[in-house]
């Protein structure tokens, strides 16, 4: 049987306060759910599972110390500066 071991990774303080601040700013508030590492027991795979921020009803997935979201999958991406202009275009 295949064990599979998830260990919490929380977010990191620096992107959540980028995140708050471009949310406060449009008026909104955002939901964060932490990612999370998945290792397969007694093997060298493993998965990372971005954070996930809910903006407005949209999902948003992101990993720490990166400079890009990606929205509700990973074929559309954004920087975070650009967060802005999205949440006000739709």
């Amino acid at each position: 049987m295949i064990n599979i071991i998830k260990q919490e990774i929380s977010i990191d303080e620096a992107l959540k306060r980028k995140l708050e601040f471009i949310c406060e700013f449009n008026h909104t508030t955002a939901t964060f759910i932490n990612g999370s590492i998945r290792k397969v027991d007694k093997s060298n795979l493993s998965y990372i599972e971005p954070h996930k921020i809910i903006i407005n009803n949209t999902t948003f997935l992101a990993f720490n110390y990166s400079n890009e979201l990606y929205i509700k999958n990973f074929g559309n991406k954004i920087l975070i500066s650009e967060l802005d202009g999205y949440l006000k275009a739709n």
